[in-house]
């Protein structure tokens, strides 16, 4: 059992992110609740990597002394697996928005489907989603957004290491990716979509790992909670 000391020095949690929570939330959740248990008045906690309120899966939370790794472990590779739906697209490139435009999707085989990811492999530029939490100019991306400002958005550098598709059912691609720090798999959705000629977005996405951190060994926030109290 780990005491208040334990975590002051510096744990690293595993947390299997829930749907529609923020990383903001959990990190916010379990300060509390360790604060809570062990009537401490402040710690410190962060995570090392965000995931979008509409991804579940690992997100690796450092508390006390521990959260001078926390760029160490974000710069480190990912791996995620999720389903991309085809012949549709969304202003967002996930089910954030709602779908605005629509293409057809009969010249598409599963052939086609497994030679596109090859585009993909390597480093390739990409262009992060304008429904985003990037900064410009002081405002996120998602503010101008959601304003319905346009905004001229820069490409990055990425590297993806593996796009391996699992199961093709219908317009449903279901998908595993290896990449680096910075890369948008939204966008990767996106731009798969157009690559097929057609379109694309991300209609779900879990993280499995980061670096050596596996979501296998990673615990539920009610687990966590209830194991503090144990």
């Amino acid at each position: 059992m780990k005491t208040a000391e334990d975590y002051q020095a510096g744990q690293v949690l595993l947390i299997d992110k829930p749907l529609n929570w923020t990383s903001f939330q959990v990190v916010n959740k379990l300060r509390w609740e360790i604060r809570q248990a062990f009537n401490i008045k402040k710690i410190k906690v962060g995570h090392a990597g965000t995931l979008d309120p509409l991804a579940t899966g690992l997100l690796v939370i450092c508390t006390g002394k521990m959260t001078k790794q926390i760029d160490s472990f974000q710069g480190q590779i990912k791996e995620y697996t999720g389903t991309i739906t085809l012949g549709g697209t969304t202003p967002s490139y996930d089910l954030e928005s709602e779908i605005n435009e629509t293409f057809p999707t009969d010249h598409i085989t599963e052939d086609l489907i497994h030679k596109t990811t090859e585009q993909f492999i390597g480093e390739i530029d990409q262009f992060p989603p304008v429904f985003s939490a990037l900064k410009k100019d002081g405002k996120r991306l998602y503010e101008y957004a959601r304003a319905g400002e346009t905004v001229e958005v820069k490409s990055r550098k990425i590297t993806i290491e593996a796009f391996e598709i699992t199961k093709i059912d219908g317009n449903a691609v279901n998908f595993r990716v290896v990449c680096s720090k910075g890369t948008y798999i939204r966008s990767l959705a996106n731009d798969f979509g157009k690559a097929l000629q057609s379109g694309g977005h991300l209609s779900a996405l879990r993280r499995t790992k980061i670096g050596d951190f596996d979501v296998a060994d990673g615990v539920s926030i009610e687990t966590f909670i209830q194991d503090l109290k144990v």
